[in-house]
């Protein structure tokens, strides 16, 4: 019987076949033409983001962690599952991430998203986000060991407290990927009088960005000034990129911080021994280690990968019998 592990993040989304035992990343936005007539989806969507024309919509299913477009978000997942499972899907376990700080409605919605589709499931499992996280990081987050893992994600950042496959304490804030990206984004245009798409801002970051005081560095974003109407180049610095994402970056670690606050101090000494986990595609700026170490005082373990560490998770799940148990319906049973 095959098992699919399904992360939806607001960016990307990861699909874990147990078949192939490999995971599948793919951007999460979909190109409608016409209203209703599927152009195209993931990478291949992406490439006409903030590009198509006036009858093509772009858009990403997902926001803030949860589904804004169901029938959308249903449409990527039943293409990418049949592309991945070749056809032989009657009869599969599916098993998705959810944030743990939504309601009730909004995780009934992920269950939903298979269990209506044309997947024919023969079941539909919900799994704590953050124990996902746990699990793929290596650790065993069934013992009596408090952890904290901190899931920087494109749309939001999860913080969360685990101990014996539970969550002891979660909390998830709207900042992420996207919001430097808004911030890069409205900088630019304050002080430089430019208007620069998501993608540059994306690509500028990525380059330039540091959580800390950055080394000199530059790179070129194009765009349209605002006074001439024409296109134009800008040399940007990592300072000024630096200064645009910084108070965002403090929020984050300042909701760390009052997670510790409220840790029980027995969890608390094991955080002190073992460290924070962090994850996330966000997570690869340059310094953020460094930073959450400084205001914290506690090490932060990194790791390869860290935006698949969830769907990582999901198969470990599905393949370590042990973990299954972590694993509900939508009832809770």
């Amino acid at each position: 019987m095959t098992a699919f592990g399904i992360d939806l993040g607001t960016s990307n989304i990861k699909i874990y076949n147990s078949a192939t035992d490999k995971i599948m990343n793919q951007k999460n936005i979909v190109a409608i033409a016409n209203r209703n007539q599927l152009f195209s989806l993931g990478n291949e969507a992406f490439e006409a983001y903030e590009k198509a024309p006036a009858n093509i919509r772009v858009s990403f299913p997902m926001s803030y962690g949860v589904i804004a477009d169901f029938n959308n978000m249903q449409t990527i997942l039943q293409v990418f599952i049949e592309h991945s499972g070749k056809g032989n899907l009657r009869g599969s376990e599916y098993y998705m991430a959810v944030p743990t700080d939504i309601t009730d409605v909004e995780k009934r919605a992920f269950f939903d998203l298979v269990e209506s589709s044309g997947l024919r499931a023969r079941r539909v499992f919900l799994v704590e986000k953050a124990l996902a996280d746990g699990l793929g990081v290596g650790l065993d987050i069934r013992s009596a060991r408090g952890t904290m893992m901190v899931n920087m994600g494109a749309d939001t950042t999860e913080i969360s407290i685990i101990n014996l496959g539970g969550i002891v304490l979660s909390k998830l804030i709207k900042i992420g990927g996207n919001k430097f990206d808004e911030a890069i984004q409205t900088n630019i245009r304050r002080e430089y009088n430019l208007v620069i798409g998501s993608k540059t801002s994306e690509a500028i970051k990525k380059q330039l960005a540091y959580a800390t005081e950055p080394d000199e560095g530059s790179g070129f974003v194009y765009g349209r000034d605002i006074v001439t109407g024409l296109p134009a180049e800008l040399q940007v610095s990592s300072d000024f990129i630096y200064d645009a994402i910084k108070e965002h970056i403090h929020s984050i670690i300042d909701t760390i911080r009052v997670i510790l606050e409220r840790t029980p101090p027995e969890l608390a000494a094991d955080i002190i021994r073992d460290g924070i986990y962090l994850t996330g595609g966000s997570s690869n700026i340059r310094n953020i280690p460094e930073l959450i170490t400084k205001e914290t005082k506690l090490k932060v373990n990194t790791f390869d990968s860290p935006a698949e560490s969830v769907a990582r998770g999901l198969s470990r799940l599905i393949k370590e019998g042990q973990y299954r148990s972590l694993a509900y319906t939508n009832n809770g049973k």
